[in-house]
């Protein structure tokens, strides 16, 4: 009998070794159930399953398994595998993410059932794996599975080699795993529940499979990019082009081959010879490249578009990234010739031989892709609830955050991903309330995109599934729970339709309406505007663009009278993008992105400010006609006008760069068409029309005055004409109201000639004689007329006609100044007595100046000199650094950033830890910080409020009349010479907090 034990113990020895040294994913789970059947063990009973298996197997090898397993079983977080004895999870995909979440829940004590739609491991990729990633796994004996996994310096693995490892865990741990099993959608539990309470289920193919009738109450998506699970809006992270190639060549092992050093990933910018030497010897022009050695040969590199072009890769050039890069566009025996190129290159010519490996479809394994966008999740979980049966969904791996190569964070995000989810799982067993769990896990899943082997703890011994072993500094409670109300679904499936387009995040700064608009459509926008002009061909958002022709082009397409295109030469591409930017600027309120001079020094436009650029014109001009257009609709007999169209325009792109405010009620005006209307509304309309044209002369007075009531707001621009101080906003004035796009048309008949240079004929002299008189006499639009009824208006003829819209414009603008001409009176008579009463307050004191208070020198001072203009010269040309470098430069530092430690707000690019408030220095969040447009800087909201008043402060007491007191202070402190002075002076400025705030003065 003993003969017979020991016997059978070897042969249980034999079959559990055929089960380790299993080298493919159908022979690992074909020698496991060969196991379990000599064994006579349930892999179901999964209670038991491990302890049971471990009394039977202990070969010396096994229990050299049983030791690391037993000792992270035996963490106090698993509490002996009872955390989760109440759960059910079905996870979906057997990706290295997924496997690692089973192994979790496996520990904790949970039922873990894992489908997936393949039967075989094909990548041969390679990940690099971070310092912590290789503890974690040594810790689940991958060193027993692999005899080399990460011998001496190694720190990379291939992806199957690391899935047939976690498969083995998870195996042994008493998890189900099912192949050909492909997940559709979740079945809610019936309504019924009277009779038999059954709970969540899943819909798969085959439909008769078993798994279909296992019910769960978490389910964990790790199906990669598809995300089959619904109710997950996906946020992009959108850099440059960026193209990357994979290669695996076969590994013969040879001594040849193990003599060749690996390549842990060269960039550009560390090795410039390297790659300039590439590029001069092969053609290749490479930013980086990266050599692993594993079952293949394994090499990625990112190659610049340009050299897949020379060199035959890539067929033809499209702007749209999917259709340069789809199958029909990309030569496979060019592409195979540039891998293998490179690759020889990069190892110095001492492989032997170059063969590619076979891929599961049995063609040679390599591949082109993009990872321009990467995508990420917008949270990382949610809970379902129908008839009493409540669901807790969660993401990891590629569907939570998708993951970018050349950081080799995949895996490694991936891993901690899976012990966040395990803890809330745990969380989950335990009845924590489900706003609790929700707000908790989106608060660790805001540090997940940020980590990083340098910020993450150090000791790797101490870590579990509790977050805060192995995020420094974690708070748990950033994200409260009322803030995730929206994530506790109870609604039914149908109703909450799959999530998975490009979505963007929303700031929840203050609210801006930004353009979603995509590149591509705003490509074939601009082709559309620009269609028909000499010299200008659109192609692309960056080097189209240089001559400054396409951006003249827009704005003569929609205001033909603000730029004579004719006029304008290819060659002189500086003067031709100042002019575009200025007139941008003047009329439309669009700052300039650069230079002229700059635009013409680099290479090609940064193609993100472009993007955000043209973005502003799109939504400016978007379903806007020509003006050639609407004159002829408006001679047709439709009462539309250019001016109130291009009104709205404008009104419309203050709308998109200003923050928007609650307003009352009683502001809305709903559309009306009528004619009776329009004629009651002419008076506010006209008052519109100006204060549209006060706001170009003075645009951050606009924008203070939104959160005011109508009268407040129009008076505040209203004084801001007056205000002389600014020369650079007394030069805007004076150079915008003759060019004016709000300015009706001198005649009817100059306007009614114009035609654009595109479509330009020989035309005959007498053509214009030969019109219709019908056509002459149409009346003027609604806005241009005076106010009276348009019956008693006499139908003018020859010069008349021409003359009288000219005369009715000029009418309605007087009419409309007369009538703010009393508020106007007021406002001064209000402003002189202010100014009188705080200008007496200043010299009715008898303290000597050498005796004052710092505040009251500061105030002196501000009120004798503040009036004093400037001898420079005001310029509208905004004026730039000169290493002004786009989105690759942060705005702050000045210094590289690269795409994925990037942030953007308002058009500035910046390092995360660069954001910070200009005044206390605090780090800012996207989601609470101001932007003050004149200064160009960053505030938290408290200081962006406090420095806001302070400028107003300072720009009222510059205003000051200085009084015949003052006056001989001031001569005899000049006569004391130029130390008084200048002690004086440098004395710093306290902005005390008795003072008035502006607005009451107006109260």
């Amino acid at each position: 009998m003993g003969e017979n034990d020991a016997e059978k113990q070897s042969q249980a020895g034999q079959l559990f070794e055929n089960f380790i040294q299993a080298s493919t994913f159908k022979a690992t789970l074909q020698a496991f159930n060969i196991l379990c059947r000599y064994l006579e063990l349930d892999p179901l009973d999964h209670w038991i399953f491990y302890s049971k298996l471990k009394s039977k197997v202990n070969s010396w090898k096994a229990k050299a398994l049983w030791s690391k397993l037993d000792k992270q079983a035996n963490h106090k977080d698993y509490r002996k595998g009872k955390a989760c004895n109440n759960i059910n999870c079905l996870i979906i995909g057997g990706g290295p993410c997924g496997l690692r979440t089973a192994i979790e829940l496996a520990f904790l004590g949970a039922k873990v059932v894992l489908v997936e739609k393949r039967d075989s491991f094909s990548r041969n990729n390679v990940l690099h794996l971070w310092p912590y990633t290789i503890h974690d796994l040594r810790a689940l004996a991958a060193k027993k599975f692999c005899g080399k996994f990460c011998a001496g310096t190694i720190d990379h693995i291939s992806i199957r080699q690391l899935q047939l490892i976690l498969t083995k865990v998870a195996l042994l741990l008493g998890v189900e795993i099912h192949v050909n099993v492909e997940f559709v959608q979740l079945l809610e539990p019936p309504e019924d529940q009277e009779n038999q309470r059954i709970g969540w289920r899943a819909e798969v193919r085959p439909m008769d499979h078993p798994v279909s009738n296992f019910t769960f109450n978490i389910i964990v998506g790790a199906d990669g990019r598809r995300n089959s699970l619904q109710g997950f809006r996906r946020k992009e992270f959108r850099g440059k082009l960026a193209i990357a190639i994979t290669a695996n060549f076969v590994n013969r092992n040879t001594t040849a081959e193990a003599k060749v050093e690996e390549i842990s990933g060269v960039a550009f910018i560390f090795n410039q010879k390297f790659f300039q030497d590439l590029r001069e010897e092969t053609g290749i022009d490479l930013e980086n490249i990266v050599y692993y050695k594993d079952n293949t040969h394994y090499f990625v590199m990112t190659a610049k578009k340009q050299s897949l072009l020379d060199k035959g890769v890539i067929i033809h050039d499209y702007i749209d990234t999917e259709m340069l890069l789809c199958s029909e566009n990309v030569s496979q025996e060019a592409l195979q010739s540039y891998a293998r190129e490179a690759a020889d290159f990069a190892t110095n010519y001492q492989l032997p031989s170059l063969d590619f490996a076979i891929n599961h479809i049995n063609q040679p394994d390599v591949a082109m892709f993009d990872f321009t966008c990467m995508y990420a999740s917008e949270n990382a979980a949610l809970v379902r609830e129908r008839h009493s049966h409540r669901l807790l969904v969660a993401l990891v791996g590629d569907s939570l955050l998708e993951p970018f190569w050349p950081m080799g964070t995949g895996c490694a995000r991936g891993f901690l991903a899976a012990l966040d989810t395990a803890w809330m799982a745990k969380r989950w067993a335990q009845s924590v309330p489900p706003l609790e769990i929700l707000a908790e896990r989106e608060s660790i899943y805001r540090l997940l995109p940020q980590t990083t082997p340098e910020n993450i703890s150090k000791n790797f011994e101490q870590y579990t599934i509790d977050p805060g072993t192995r995020y420094p500094n974690l708070n748990s409670n950033c994200i409260q729970p009322h803030q995730v109300h929206h994530l506790y679904i109870t609604t039914e499936l149908k109703d909450c339709p799959l999530e998975r387009a490009n979505s963007i995040r929303k700031s929840i700064k203050l609210s801006r309406h930004e353009s979603e608009i995509r590149p591509n459509r705003l490509l074939t926008w601009c082709q559309k505007q620009t269609e028909g002009y000499e010299n200008v061909t659109i192609t692309d958002l960056t080097s189209s663009w240089k001559s400054g022709l396409a951006l003249c082009a827009i704005i003569h397409h929609f205001c033909p009278h603000l730029i004579d295109f004719d006029s304008l030469n290819e060659e002189d591409a500086a003067k031709n993008n100042q002019l575009a930017f200025d007139l941008a600027e003047q009329q439309f309120g669009i700052s300039p992105i650069t230079t002229g001079k700059e635009m013409v020094a680099v290479s090609e436009p940064d193609k993100l400010n472009m993007v955000m650029y043209l973005s502003k014109f799109y939504e400016l001009f978007r379903g806007t006609p020509p003006l050639a257009a609407s004159i002829k609709d408006r001679e047709g007999g439709n009462e539309m006008s250019a001016a109130p169209f291009r009104q709205s325009n404008l009104f419309r792109l203050r709308n998109l760069s200003l923050p928007r405010k609650r307003t009352p009620k009683e502001e809305r005006k709903p559309e009306e068409n009528d004619t009776m209307s329009k004629r009651r509304k002419r008076t506010s309309i006209k008052l519109e029309e100006n204060q549209a044209i006060y706001s170009r002369s003075n645009g951050t007075e606009m924008k203070n005055a939104t959160n005011q009531n109508k009268v407040r707001s129009m008076a505040t621009q209203l004084l801001a004409k007056f205000e002389e101080n600014a020369p650079s906003a007394a030069l805007r004035r004076q150079e915008s109201m003759p060019s004016n796009p709000m300015t009706p048309p001198l005649s009817r008949g100059s306007v009614a000639s114009y035609t654009n240079p595109r479509f330009a004929k020989p035309q005959d002299q007498t053509h214009g004689a030969s019109r219709p008189p019908a056509r002459q006499s149409q009346p003027t639009p609604s806005s241009d007329r005076p106010p009276r009824d348009p019956k008693h208006v006499t139908k003018p003829d020859g010069e008349a006609a021409s003359a009288k819209p000219l005369a009715l414009g000029s009418c309605s603008r007087s009419l409309s100044v007369r009538a703010l001409s009393g508020v106007l009176q007021r406002l001064q008579r209000l402003e002189e007595r202010f100014d009188q009463r705080k200008a007496r307050s200043l010299t009715q004191s008898d303290v000597p100046f050498s005796r004052r208070s710092i505040k009251e020198r500061a105030a002196h001072l501000t009120a004798l000199f503040g009036g004093r203009s400037l001898s420079q010269q005001a310029s509208l040309r905004k004026e730039f650094p000169q290493n002004f470098g786009g989105s690759d430069v942060c705005y702050f530092c000045n210094k590289r950033v690269y795409v994925m430690e990037r942030l953007s707000a308002d058009g500035k690019f910046f390092h995360r830890e660069c954001f910070k408030c200009e005044f206390c220095q605090t780090t800012l969040r996207l989601g609470a910080y101001a932007f003050s447009l004149e200064e160009g800087k960053f505030y938290c909201k408290p200081h962006f409020a406090h420095c806001k008043s302070n400028n107003k402060l300072r720009k009222r007491r510059a205003d000051f009349p200085v009084s015949s007191r003052t006056k001989s202070e001031a001569s005899s402190l000049s006569e004391a010479g130029p130390q008084a002075l200048s002690s004086a002076t440098s004395t710093p400025t306290v902005n005390g907090g008795s003072q008035v705030a502006p607005e009451s003065a107006y109260l």
